[in-house]
């Protein structure tokens, strides 16, 4: 019985051999000494390191006494493995003929590399740099070979050349990351990145075609501070800087664009500033506000940048100047609901009231809530929608007034229909009647 097993497991031995190739029956180790790696549904073959070519060993796995082959299987210092999986993986010993250890092996098995996913970016007009990551889980120790080269760009006869157009390689910071910089591009060109995923089953290389138009996203907008404006109750001045990366040319400027909202409300309301500064005049009075900036090229090349971290700031509850129109103020003054805290004088120089003694005994303002208001937000002013509804009846009213007094004329000088001509003694009643042309003056007796 023992013999037709025997047998049985060297025909399978040699199938499994017939499997495997001649060429490279022993891979050379990638890696660590004594370890060696497969492919997972794949025969591999293990060499014994402490041995010559071809003398017989026996072949155990760590901690058990059970041979997997003798050193009569013909195969002298390799063994077969078919079909290996994860029950595979492990610490192999081989010793000699004289019970000697010849050496251990450690298998590890995992699957050849796949074309890895690039990606790059530009935070400025002179420099890019890619990042990557592997489209499938090798489970093997893996390297990146990186570099990249200056495609060539059309001309007057055809394909001109750059007298320099690579390949380079593209350094990664630091070494063994998942991202290389590439320093000193040109900002019109484009370049080919190449990037080669090597494990020890083989390689895999992904090429991506970039230019920095294309690819330009600024860094986020630093320095964002939020200040109230002394006296005006619903504004707020914003103020940033220049991302640290971005170099500062008068030829690659950035536009700047600004989102703000009460902290209860979610949704922003958003503005595209000038410059460097921003004033929020619809505000709401008296709750704290978010906001962020974010920046682009000014010509619109490449993204928007992310966001910057969110400033917070509250608008100024003092007194202090009006914001509002003279006539709205004059307005307002003839309404019972009482007078305006602020005023501006007819000289036109803002000046504030001044202030009441503040009452020992009355009770602090409540702090502003920052749970969230489902409510919608309203920035109209009551006293801006009061004004233009005033002003809405008064040129309703002298709209009206002026239609009536044009209609009276027009019946006063419409022609009769009958004769077609003025009735006589139409201005009659204006003319003395001893001006009358034609008559003359009678006696009275």
């Amino acid at each position: 019985m023992s013999s037709s097993c025997t047998g049985l497991s060297r025909v399978l031995v040699a199938v499994a051999t017939a499997l495997v190739s001649a060429a490279s029956s022993c891979p050379q180790a990638w890696g660590p000494p004594g370890v060696q790696y497969g492919q997972s549904g794949r025969s591999m073959t293990l060499c014994c390191p402490g041995v010559t070519a071809g003398a017989p060993v026996s072949w155990s796995r760590d901690g058990e006494t059970r041979l997997l082959q003798g050193p009569d299987s013909g195969l002298g210092h390799e063994l077969v493995l078919a079909l290996a999986d994860s029950t595979d993986e492990g610490t192999y010993i081989c010793r000699t003929l004289d019970g000697a250890l010849g050496g251990m092996v450690t298998l590890q098995l995992g699957y050849p590399p796949a074309r890895p996913i690039v990606s790059c970016r530009a935070a400025d007009y002179e420099n890019f740099s890619c990042t990557w990551s592997p489209s499938q889980v090798s489970g093997l120790p893996t390297r990146y070979l990186t570099s990249y080269r200056k495609k060539t760009v059309p001309g007057a006869d055809g394909q001109r050349v750059s007298p320099s157009t690579g390949p380079w390689p593209c350094p990664q910071d630091p070494p063994g990351a998942t991202r290389c910089v590439v320093h000193g591009a040109e900002f019109w060109s484009q370049y080919r990145i190449n990037v080669t995923e090597v494990n020890p089953l083989g390689a895999s290389t992904r090429l991506l075609d970039v230019s920095l138009q294309s690819i330009l996203r600024p860094d986020p907008p630093q320095g964002l501070r939020v200040e109230s404006v002394p006296g005006y109750p619903r504004r707020l001045r914003a103020s940033w800087m220049y991302p640290a990366s971005w170099p500062r040319q008068p030829h690659f400027l950035l536009k700047f664009r600004l989102q703000y909202r009460p902290v209860q409300h979610p949704a922003w309301s958003m503005v595209e500033p000038a410059g460097l500064e921003e004033v929020i005049t619809d505000a709401v009075a008296g709750l704290p506000h978010a906001v962020r900036v974010s920046a682009r090229d000014f010509l619109d090349a490449g993204t928007w940048s992310a966001w910057s971290p969110e400033a917070w700031g509250t608008p100024s509850t003092g007194p202090g100047l009006c914001p509002y129109p003279a006539w709205i103020i004059l307005l307002r003054s003839c309404l019972p609901s009482g007078p305006l805290p602020k005023e501006i004088p007819a000289g036109g120089k803002p000046y504030t009231q001044p202030k009441e003694k503040p009452q020992m005994d009355s009770p602090a303002p409540p702090r502003p809530s920052l749970l969230p208001d489902p409510r919608p937000l309203d920035h109209r002013d009551p006293l801006e929608q009061m004004a233009v509804l005033a002003s809405l009846g008064i040129f309703s009213c002298l709209g009206l007034a002026a239609g009536a007094l044009a209609l009276g004329l027009w019946l006063r000088l419409k022609p009769d229909g009958k004769d077609g001509h003025q009735k006589p003694g139409f201005l009659a009643p204006m003319i003395p009647v001893d001006k009358l042309p034609g008559e003359t003056k009678k006696s009275v007796c």
